[in-house]
């Protein structure tokens, strides 16, 4: 089936949430043909950027049933919008042309863990392990004041703070934003269950 781009950023995200339930059915559809990938050779023409966490079990264009060329992903263990991520996150959207930016986190976020530890005890992880807990720690202590499941606050506050930090740092997310061709959202995937479920 030929690649037809979405229009608008919301169409874009709805063809992720319907990739990511024929995921969970197990029912995908996208592997790619030869012709395809010598398309893609010569060019890219992602539709969404997602800033997702490094974790093995979070495959991002498997749970979204997404072929090669659709997605712009950067990944990074905590899914943190370091500069080096808003860089990248920048490129797709001024460059590439993405219509939609993700900020995808998951349950059981070992980096969220390594936050929450930090939080706890003060025992600070070693080498640069302390950079991601550090750069976590404070959505984990905001998500620990709130009670509750401590861990799973932890994992979606932290969503939100990337999210807000792509949007407050980067000029170019915000024109694109305000001109109406770019939405920025965040959501959290399931380990269990394999859905995909957003926070706004």
């Amino acid at each position: 089936m030929p690649f037809t781009p979405p229009s608008t950023p919301d169409e874009a995200l709805a063809r992720l949430l319907a990739g990511n339930r024929r995921f969970v059915n197990e029912q995908p559809r996208a592997p790619i043909p030869s012709a395809a990938r010598l398309e893609l050779a010569s060019a890219q023409r992602p539709f969404a950027a997602i800033l997702g966490c490094s974790d093995s079990r979070v495959p991002v264009e498997t749970i979204f049933d997404q072929q090669p060329g659709d997605l712009f992903v950067v990944r990074l263990a905590g899914n943190i919008a370091t500069s080096e991520a808003l860089g990248s996150i920048e490129y797709a959207v001024e460059v590439l042309g993405c219509m939609l930016v993700v900020v995808l986190g998951h349950s059981s976020c070992g980096a969220v863990q390594a936050a929450m530890a930090l939080v706890e005890s003060d025992v600070t992880p070693p080498g640069h392990i302390a950079l991601l807990a550090e750069a976590i720690a404070p959505a984990a202590r905001a998500a620990r004041a709130a009670g509750g499941d401590w861990w799973g606050k932890a994992v979606e506050t932290n969503v939100r703070a990337s999210t807000g930090r792509i949007t407050g740092r980067s000029a170019i997310v915000r024109a694109a934003a305000t001109r109406g061709g770019l939405r920025v959202t965040g959501a959290l995937y399931d380990l269990p269950t394999g859905l995909v479920s957003l926070l706004d």
